[in-house]
């Protein structure tokens, strides 16, 4: 078993996007709110729509704020390359919406915009928590689109270029806990694995700041959504959401209905799953991609697992447990260590796009280097060229550990761990003992501000669900639940990966999308690409 997974990053063909351009990215220095960009040279756009009716309450002057929109420039320093035709600027939100003439925060923004008759803006959400979205902007660019709505992306309150930003650990400190392989499941181990967590949280408290840690999750920045749908000048709001993006469209739906225009969501999280499902649900997903990669794999002659697929478990645990106790070498000094490797292939298996990446990496194992597999999990977990990282991870622990409910029983998550080395056996590393330590979210020191729960959004206007058939991270039901709860259009498509809509060039699933976003046509009835 290894650390907790995140829902995704990079949006569906996900894997490969971070890779190609996350990978590369320069600045960011590890340390609190370090190298936050400079506000965007002035050009104001007066904006006319207004707060929600109801809920005034100091919070006129965040709806009512003017946008600037300049160089994308010194965002692209810390979220990565970004496209030069993109624009970009800051909307401030207040930290605590119920202390609106309290501290405040600034959500970074992007848009490319539109080239022809516009609707309004389209705002776009990869997914995470804790990814950034300013690229975002770019998807769709070369559609319909493009021509009809401001293409927005954004980065969550706390998250890449919004400040403040949440850092939990420095680079040096990442990497280090990227070498605690932490698979001792003894109570000497589980007590060293708690032990590393508890200094982890404290570092973020003192990093971040509880007060910020408190209100950095779904429930603020689907507030902080409405404030960008009124700045940005639309009166109702147009959303693409992907994987936990879907949980922000959802809750937005709930929270504000009657402000939504058109929202599609793909890769659907099911608000009403407790963090415990969610962990089977995801074991059990990635093992099925992980069967679909190995018969793939087995038809080729160069498969580093054999051509018998079911010895292709052992053959794959056979590579990867040595490196418990012994790093494989790299070019980079750090090795590859267990972790790293299984990080790496759980990267790949977002994506068959990768397939091809997780045989060489598997193949170049075998001969005792790990390079390949340390790009793909340094492309994970937000690591760039120099050594810094995003505070992608940081994010992704603060804003789970203040969404969900706690697990605070070390027999439960033991009976989970069993359980979920027999539903992915190719994660099981064959030292289980009946014991697991706590989710480091049992010594977060903000509450949690959400419970799961079944969505409810009177006077919501027809939304667009998609959900894949043999998603790795969301499991198909999730998306189909979901649809039954928003009275959503279901579009379902076949396929091993996560998320699809605007990324895959899947023509089917695009078509249907374009035209309910621009025309509000909902898709055929049980639509499947």
């Amino acid at each position: 078993m290894t650390r907790r997974k995140r829902l995704i990053v990079g949006f569906g063909i996900g894997a490969t996007c971070v890779l190609a351009a996350c990978s590369t990215t320069t600045a960011g220095q590890g340390v609190p709110n370090a190298s936050a960009p400079p506000a965007s040279p002035s050009a104001p756009s007066p904006t006319s729509a207004a707060p929600p009716s109801g809920d005034t309450d100091g919070l006129a002057r965040f709806y009512n704020q003017k946008m600037t929109w300049g160089s994308c420039d010194s965002y692209a320093a810390i979220d990565g390359h970004l496209d030069p035709d993109l624009q970009c600027g800051k909307i401030m939100v207040p930290v605590d919406y119920a202390k609106p003439n309290g501290d405040t925060a600034e959500i970074a923004v992007s848009r490319l915009p539109a080239s022809g008759n516009k609707i309004g803006s389209l705002l776009m959400n990869p997914g995470g928590p804790g990814g950034s979205g300013l690229s975002m902007a770019s998807v769709g660019k070369n559609t319909e689109l493009a021509e009809r709505f401001d293409i927005v992306g954004f980065d969550p309150r706390g998250v890449g270029a919004s400040t403040p930003q949440i850092r939990c650990v420095t680079p040096k400190e990442a990497d280090q806990r990227r070498k605690d392989n932490d698979v001792d499941m003894s109570p000497a181990g589980i007590a060293q694995t708690e032990s590393e967590d508890k200094d982890y949280v404290a570092k973020c408290a003192q990093r971040t700041g509880d007060e910020f840690l408190e209100h950095v999750g779904t429930r603020e920045v689907v507030r902080d959504m409405d404030v960008m749908r009124a700045v940005l000048g639309d009166d109702k709001l147009n959303y693409v959401g992907y994987s936990y993006g879907t949980r922000l469209g959802g809750e937005y739906a709930e929270t504000f209905p009657t402000k939504v225009r058109a929202m599609v969501l793909d890769g659907a999280v099911d608000p009403d799953q407790d963090p415990l499902t969610d962990i089977r649900l995801q074991a059990q997903g990635f093992q099925k991609v992980f069967e679909a990669y190995v018969s793939d794999c087995v038809k080729h002659r160069n498969c580093p697992l054999g051509t018998d697929p079911s010895d292709a478990v052992k053959q794959f645990r056979d590579l990867v447990n040595p490196l418990i106790d012994h790093p494989a070498q790299t070019t980079d000094p750090r090795g590859l260590s267990y972790q790293d490797a299984m990080t790496g292939v759980q990267q790949a298996l977002y994506s068959p796009d990768l397939w091809s990446m997780l045989t060489d990496g598997l193949n170049e194992l075998k001969q005792g280097r790990g390079d390949t597999l340390l790009q793909l999990a340094d492309a994970y977990d937000g690591r760039n060229d120099d050594g810094t990282y995003s505070n992608l991870n940081d994010a992704f622990n603060a804003i789970r550990c203040v969404d969900d409910p706690r697990i605070m029983d070390r027999s439960v998550m033991g009976k989970l761990d069993v359980e979920v080395r027999k539903i992915a056996p190719f994660e099981d590393d064959g030292r289980g003992t009946g014991q697991a330590p706590l989710d480091m979210c049992a010594f977060w020191p903000v509450p949690n501000t959400s419970t799961p729960h079944k969505y409810s959004a009177p006077g919501l206007p027809t939304t667009v669900v998609i959900s894949t058939t043999n998603d790795p991270a969301t499991p198909y039901q999730a998306g189909v639940d979901l649809a039954q709860q928003l009275h959503a259009s279901l579009i379902t498509y076949h396929g091993d990966q996560h998320t699809v809509a605007l990324t895959s060039g899947v023509k089917c699933v695009d078509d249907a999308v374009i035209n309910y976003l621009i025309n509000l046509t909902p898709p055929p009835a049980g639509l499947t690409c």
